[in-house]
């Protein structure tokens, strides 16, 4: 296989098949529509434009069938028969012999605390291609879940990684950037076939894989950083329910969540860290963000759900996933087996985001953030600043307020604000503060944490800053402290203020 798959890596390369070379090829328009599952401009397109980068692309983005010697003149190195030998395609007889592809191969540019790079996935074809709906193992490939999953990672270096469910592997490939060795495992025989692939294919080393699940294939182990988009997505037990390996884990409702986050403790390394996408079921009234809480006890836990899908919603959001769409015959009966699945069991609302844990490295948890931001957020900053985010919380939880008091901190440099008053007013009415960067926060605040802010440029102590600022205000120094030391570590964790 090695020799095989080096080959294509020299062929895709040698085509400029890369995530610029597809744009310079489709143009800016048919590129972005790529982005959002349209294939006709691009293919269009390519049609014009011959050539070897063309049937790549028409091949493996696009899922055609494409003559023999296109394929061949596209893969000098690797050769139709290496192609057909690895699985990636297959001969079709006709007046004009064709290949047609059995998987996608796609470029995929990125940007990480390390720098730029690219990669080329190798995943099931999907939607875009022309599949619906998808086979039960279908290995989903590169998609807005693994981008946002891989900008939450911390940026550290570490010994141990574990991807837990890797499905094509991506989310290795990037663990493999901060680990020195990688465990990427799955249920599916095929997705680590994937894995594999990928990895040779863009010649990074370091990552084994396992079959089984959950925890099962690391049993006994403790790694410094866990990943995981598991198969979260709660399907209805019910006769003629397609379950698809890549998102259903088997459990009733979001009990697959509860195990992946309740098995963390055992598997983490002192001050080892988490990061995972999922979602939470409101049943009978409790909320699912609170009902993670209990999930996460004895780690330091933040939880933020970025979306509420009522039931309804939720069951149309994974239809559609699987390629089941509302003029489909069987789309009914799937939509009235999920409404039947969440009604039996008193399911108001699913909620959907991202946990970020830790296992302490001593003593007790010192963060337990469990919280709903819907609000836009450029994800480039989000794995640095929840990394962050940790320390600091246990740095302030060693600080009584006497303590902070002393401590000298600056105001973030991506922090601004702004000032909205009524017309003819002698102040302002509303004070913001609002982040260029970390969750892209914007808080309302009051005159005194304002001013407070703005003065904290790592000169002053906050005792003497708050104690300058009671004088203005002409209110009493102590009540005002105990009123700002609160508000200033809140401040501190979510990324407005620092320590000089």
């Amino acid at each position: 296989m090695h020799p095989t798959v080096d080959a294509l890596a020299r062929d895709l390369a040698a085509a400029g098949f890369t995530s610029g070379g597809v744009r310079a090829l489709v143009g800016d328009d048919a590129d972005a529509a790529l982005a959002r599952m349209v294939a006709e401009p691009a293919r269009r397109a390519a049609l014009r434009r011959p050539g070897a980068r063309s049937t790549l692309l028409r091949a493996f983005v696009l899922g055609d069938a494409v003559p023999e010697s296109a394929m061949a003149e596209a893969l000098p190195a690797m050769g139709v028969d290496g192609a057909v030998a690895l699985g990636l395609a297959e001969r079709r007889a006709g007046q004009v012999p064709l290949v047609a592809p059995l998987v996608a191969i796609r470029p995929h540019a990125f940007r990480d605390a390390l720098g730029e790079g690219e990669w080329w996935i190798a995943s099931d074809l999907d939607e875009l291609a022309g599949v619906a709906p998808l086979r039960p193992d279908h290995v989903l490939g590169l998609g807005g879940a693994a981008r946002t999953l891989a900008s939450l990672l911390p940026p550290l270096t570490v010994d141990r990684a574990l991807d837990l469910g890797t499905g094509c592997g991506v989310i290795a490939l990037h663990l493999r950037r901060l680990a020195q060795r990688v465990v990427a495992t799955d249920i599916s025989e095929r997705a680590l076939w994937f894995t594999g692939l990928n990895a040779r294919l863009n010649g990074v080393d370091g990552i084994e894989t396992r079959l089984g699940s959950l925890f099962a294939p690391v049993a006994g182990e403790r790694f410094d950083l866990i990943a995981s988009n598991p198969p979260f997505v709660i399907t209805p037990r019910a006769e003629g329910v397609p379950a698809y390996e890549y998102r259903d884990g088997g459990a009733t409702g979001d009990g697959l969540m509860a195990a992946v986050v309740g098995g963390l403790a055992a598997h983490l390394a002192p001050g080892g860290a988490a990061r995972l996408l999922g979602n939470w079921e409101t049943v009978a009234g409790a909320a699912g963000i609170d009902r993670v809480r209990g999930w996460a006890a004895g780690l330091d836990a933040w939880a933020i759900e970025r979306e509420s899908l009522d039931p309804v919603r939720y069951a149309e959001l994974w239809l559609r996933d699987g390629g089941t769409l509302p003029r489909d015959e069987a789309h009914d009966a799937l939509l009235d087996a999920w409404l039947d699945d969440f009604e039996a069991r008193w399911v108001s609302a699913v909620g959907m985001g991202w946990l970020a844990l830790r296992l302490p490295a001593t003593g007790a948890a010192s963060l337990a953030r469990f919280e709903r931001l819907p609000q836009a957020i450029a994800l480039e900053h989000a794995g640095a600043h929840l990394a962050a985010a940790f320390d600091d919380a246990a740095w302030l939880a060693g600080l009584d307020d006497g303590a902070l008091a002393l401590e000298h901190l600056e105001r973030a440099p991506d922090v601004t604000e702004a000032r909205h008053q009524l017309p003819g007013a002698a102040g302002p009415n509303v004070i913001e503060l609002r982040q260029g960067g970390a969750l892209g926060r914007t808080l309302s605040v009051d005159t005194a944490l304002a001013a407070l802010v703005g003065a904290c440029d790592g000169e002053l102590s906050l005792g003497v800053l708050i104690n300058a600022i009671a004088g203005l205000l002409e209110v009493d120094e102590p009540i005002l402290a105990t009123d700002l030391l609160p508000r200033i570590r809140e401040l501190v964790v979510t990324g407005f203020l620092r320590a000089a």
